[in-house]
């Protein structure tokens, strides 16, 4: 009796487990599914998540150190899903290929981009703003007058006809009549009641608006977010890198000269004084700075770095296999001012910016000439330099000879046993004599006369 007793109390106490057991789970089911359904509304009482309005400067001169800065933003933008990137923008113009640059990354854009003149959008400007999807003004601004000019004068016909043609196809794009974008370009181009023929197309505000080149005249970005339907986004505020403010200094038409003649003045010091030391590596630094902000914005490319390493070998082997201002020399120089002028010219250069790239190299090598003449002239008697230049010459008048004089040698004859530009050695009577010519080269096995001697300097020339 016990043990069938205590059997089914075993029996009935494991049934009563497992009922308690599928209870239990049935219970925590429902209370999952009520936790999932209570922050499904949570999710939907609180919305969807916040929009985000990127905001971008393209301000001050347009150069090729923006495309890239403009091409990140937008990049960004769209890696992060904003909502809009508006360009907040006030430029007097600048490089036709920085505009055309960036009028391509608007145009691949996948994030919405819209322009807030703030006052002026001229020449360049003009057609970034016009490559974006909406156009918006403060009262009292101005866009347009978009001729291309080289210097103080009107670029060829053939630079005009692109750039009325880019221009008619952005208003064409954003559905405009295609003679306004014309009319900012050629004066020749008639648009009744706002720039009669003779006169380029620039528009305030209020014509803007009234042509449709402008969507409206808003008093600051609130009333654009109100506009495109972003009241209350978040706005972040985008601003060049660390990087791509330096890159932009170091490629604007002010500073480029001035790191080439820093960086010939540099070589200039170096090689006239032994070993390596600051000024060389100063110079090296500076081309170095030239070169490569100048290739991070595409304006040097593979081909311009090529040549200016020919041209830095060449003259290394000028300088120490084959002295003498020769054929090497020569080709280096013109090797290294090639590539610097081909390093500031863009994908479409004109005679123009080939005369004005060619202008800045000559300004450089100006400033490189008055640079060393001044260090050379003035240096030696500096007071903070007093160490580096030794001062003091140990002249023939005191006492001092750098070689026994060789008089007797003056008139005898040999014959060169090296080529001579202008050193090179000679045998004069069973005897191997340093030599330098008169002046022109004299080559190898040439007969030749000494005509004076100065120390180790015997000067001949060819018989």
């Amino acid at each position: 009796m016990t043990a069938c007793g205590g059997s089914r109390t075993r029996v009935r106490s494991q049934r009563g487990w497992s009922g308690w057991t599928g209870v239990r789970l049935a219970n925590l089911v429902f209370v999952a599914l009520v936790a999932a359904g209570f922050v499904g509304a949570a999710a939907l009482y609180a919305g969807p998540q916040e929009q985000t309005v990127v905001f971008a400067p393209v301000q001050g001169e347009i150069e090729m150190g923006l495309a890239p800065f403009v091409e990140r933003v937008l990049e960004e933008a769209a890696e992060t899903g904003a909502a809009a990137v508006i360009l907040e923008m006030d430029t007097p113009g600048g490089r036709v290929d920085a505009a055309w640059r960036i009028v391509d990354a608007l145009r691949e854009s996948e994030v919405p981009v819209y322009t807030f003149i703030n006052p002026r959008a001229l020449s360049a400007g003009a057609m970034i703003a016009l490559a974006t999807d909406g156009i918006y003004m403060r009262g009292g601004g101005s866009i347009g007058a978009a001729t291309p000019v080289v210097g103080d004068q009107k670029a060829s016909e053939k630079m005009v006809s692109a750039m009325r043609s880019e221009f008619r196809a952005l208003a064409e794009e954003r559905g405009l009549d295609p003679t306004i974008g014309e009319a900012m370009v050629d004066e020749a181009v008639d648009l009744p009641g706002y720039a009669p023929e003779g006169r380029l197309l620039t528009l305030t505000t209020s014509e803007a608006v009234e042509i449709g080149v402008a969507v409206a005249q808003v008093d600051g970005a609130a009333a654009v977010l109100e506009d495109i339907g972003l009241t209350g986004a978040v706005e972040v505020e985008s601003a060049p890198s660390w990087a791509e403010a330096l890159v932009r200094f170091l490629t604007m038409s002010q500073v480029a000269p001035l790191l080439l003649s820093l960086g010939m003045v540099g070589v200039f010091m170096e090689i006239r004084s032994p070993g390596f030391g600051i000024p060389g590596a100063l110079g090296i630094a500076s081309l170095a700075a030239f070169f490569g902000a100048h290739h991070l914005v595409h304006l040097a490319g593979v081909e311009e770095l090529l040549l200016l390493g020919a041209g830095v070998i060449l003259i290394a082997v000028e300088v120490f296999v084959i002295p003498g201002m020769g054929v090497a020399g020569i080709l280096g120089a013109g090797a290294i001012l090639g590539a610097s002028v081909m390093s500031m010219l863009g994908r479409f250069p004109t005679f123009g910016d080939v005369f004005n790239a060619m202008g800045l190299v000559a300004l450089s090598i100006i400033l490189a000439s008055v640079s060393a003449w001044a260090l050379v002239r003035h240096l030696p008697r500096s007071r903070w330099l007093s160490g580096v230049y030794l001062r003091e010459t140990t002249d023939r008048d005191t006492g001092y000879l750098s070689a026994p004089e060789r008089d007797d040698l003056i008139g005898a004859r040999g014959v060169a046993l090296t080529d001579l530009r202008p050193a090179g050695t000679a045998l004069i009577n069973e005897e191997r004599v340093d030599v330098v010519t008169e002046g022109p080269w004299i080559e190898a096995d040439t007969a030749i006369e000494i005509v004076s001697a100065d120390g180790y300097r015997h000067v001949v020339r060819a018989v």
